[in-house]
């Protein structure tokens, strides 16, 4: 007991002073209360004990209620403190937006071997000293892209990097205001109320300055990376018109001036990263991840004395405060509406959320029947994008372009529901044919588009969608990574492939195809007959998975291993629909 009242003490002690108001409200309440009774002005007062018949103790046991629960307010406002517990370092890392200029400016040389190659070198750099903390990706020309939104994992930026170039961009141009715009939109809907925005470019205009005030009213610095020399070099545009690019370092500074940031022309080691303030992360006081075995806190324990605070509110009901007490406790417990599904303790966001959390597990597992249940009745953008998800991965197209034109309806040009919609309507409007090569339901591992792979034989060069669809397919495959915002939308990586050339001879290329085919069926026939010792009679029963569907499913899986990735095309077939679809919208 010694050590309790030796470790005893208040963490807000200053709350305390309040105690001294006690005399004081019992000195209003005796007037009010001498006041309040009329027959004090018209009897005499050695008259009143004999005439009037008194509420004194009930009046009493208000004044008591009332001093005791004003006493224990003010003690659980001092935070009354007797135990230490393990307390966690709570700490975010600065965001950092990452805007690259890929005019065809960039191509200039007057950084040996050109610009392009040593911005490609600064940025693995720059990613390796930010490893573990959010970087973003945005390119810009004419108009401004998403390669990587916000991420702790730098190496799916460091796929990109050997990829980016002016040939990826749909339309040339130098529109830093809109990199700076869109980069600013990716923090903001990744609801980060502060961060970094760095930008790698040679020139600025009044345009850009701007944006970059904007971002900054916004809460979000903007840094430039001055790229080139002040002498430059000579360039081709995309026009093939020869040009000069040099850098422009007054107006860079004026744009880092504007957006709070700061300006360091481009070295050759990393100390422009250092100048810059950007080449380690920053920790902010609050944030979303902890740091376990932060030291010791005092506990605050005020709490447990609502407990007894709240049982004393109970008096100030007129009338059924035994029945509302019964009645808080029996709630949570059990009731009618939680039994239907109804949680009183949850707003309608929080349970909206809860199911697109049930929904996305379901989803992640391959139960496609339960993710659709969970998703069914969920009126928001991204509750019917994912219910047409789970449709598509179940072959039910035409509800699943349903699902897309109800969130579209929501949230008009979402560029998810865009791009999963257009592969829907294609594989649904593709006549099937002998040469199908699909499988078993949502066994393509095509993420959300389960039927975006080419549904026509894959040795069959032929197909006159193949080549569309493939870019669709790439272009869904990578909007959960391409645009902000849709971190709750279920979603699993796609096999980046391209169609397969056309051969010359179309008879040489059908026979070579069907000997290709017989090949991997004598050779799945061996290998069946090593795994269980015997050879599976021609007329077995169908099982889980036919002979014919495996077939299919191994000359499939053999011919996307033959077609080499390439993130380039991904991003620049990604990138021309996107300017597509906001040339439609008027954007």
């Amino acid at each position: 007991m010694s050590a309790f009242w030796s470790a005893f003490h208040f963490l807000r002690p200053e709350w305390l002073w309040a105690l001294l108001a006690l005399p004081l409200l019992g000195a209003w309440w005796r007037v009010r209360r001498r006041r309040d009774n009329a027959w004090r002005d018209h009897v005499d007062a050695h008259l009143l004990p004999h005439l009037l018949v008194r509420g004194g103790a009930r009046a009493r046991t208000g004044l008591v209620a009332a001093i005791l629960a004003f006493v224990l307010a003010v003690l659980a406002l001092a935070g009354p403190s007797w135990r230490q517990a393990d307390q966690p370092l709570w700490q975010a890392q600065r965001p950092l937006v990452v805007v690259l200029d890929l005019s065809s400016r960039i191509t200039a040389p007057d950084l040996p071997p050109s610009r392009l190659l040593q911005v490609r070198a600064k940025l693995a750099r720059l990613l390796d000293a930010r490893a573990g903390s959010p970087v973003a990706l945005v390119v810009y020309a004419d108009d401004a892209f998403t390669v990587a939104p916000l991420t702790d994992d730098v190496a799916n930026i460091r796929l990109y990097l050997d990829e980016l170039s002016p040939e990826i961009m749909p339309v040339d141009g130098q529109r830093a205001d809109r990199g700076i715009a869109w980069a600013a939109r990716l923090l903001s809907q990744a609801d980060f109320r502060n961060g970094d925005i760095l930008v790698f470019t040679d020139r600025a205009n009044g345009d850009a300055s701007r944006a970059a005030s904007d971002a900054r009213a916004k809460g979000y610095a903007v840094s430039v990376l001055g790229i080139g020399t002040s002498t430059g070099a000579a360039y081709r545009s995309s026009d093939g018109t020869i040009g000069h690019a040099a850098l422009d370092a007054s107006s860079l500074r004026a744009l880092a001036t504007a957006g709070g940031g700061r300006y360091a022309a481009a070295t050759t080691d990393n100390t422009d990263l250092a100048a810059l303030g950007v080449a380690s992360p920053a920790l902010e006081a609050v944030g979303t991840s902890t740091t376990p075995g932060g030291g010791k806190a005092w506990r605050d324990e005020g709490y447990w004395l609502l407990i007894p605070l709240m049982a004393l509110a109970l008096l100030w009901f007129r009338r059924g405060a035994a029945l509302v007490l019964v009645g808080a406790l029996w709630l949570p417990v059990e009731s009618p509406a939680r039994a239907a599904g109804i949680d009183w303790w949850q707003r309608g966001d929080q349970a909206t959320h809860a199911r697109l959390e049930e929904g996305a597990k379901a989803y992640r597992q391959g139960d496609y029947p339960a993710a659709e249940k969970a998703f069914a009745g969920i009126d928001t953008a991204e509750g019917q994008y994912n219910l047409g998800n789970a449709l598509a991965k179940q072959q039910r197209y035409d509800d699943a372009v349903a699902a897309y034109d109800r969130a579209l309806r929501l949230q008009p040009g979402m560029p998810d529901a865009v791009a999963n919609r257009a592969v829907v309507d294609a594989a649904r409007k593709r006549p099937p044919s002998p040469s199908d090569g699909q499988g078993k339901p949502g066994e393509q591992g095509g993420g959300e588009q389960a039927s975006s792979g080419a549904k026509a034989d894959p040795s069959d060069g032929k197909s006159p969608n193949l080549q569309q669809d493939d870019a669709a397919s790439q272009e869904a495959s990578t909007t959960s990574s391409g645009e902000p915002g849709k971190a709750q939308a279920p979603r699993s990586a796609a096999p980046q492939r391209t169609p397969p050339e056309a051969s010359p001879d179309p008879a040489a290329q059908a026979a070579a195809d069907a000997a290709q085919r017989e090949r991997m069926r004598a050779a799945m026939g061996e290998q069946g007959g090593q795994r269980t010792g015997k050879t599976p009679p021609e007329g077995a029963a169908v099982q889980a998975e036919t002979a014919e569907q495996r077939e299919r499913r191994q000359a499939v899986e053999a011919w996307l291993k033959r077609v080499p990735d390439e993130p380039g095309a991904l991003l620049k077939a990604k990138f021309r629909l996107e300017h597509e679809r906001r040339q439609k919208e008027g954007q």
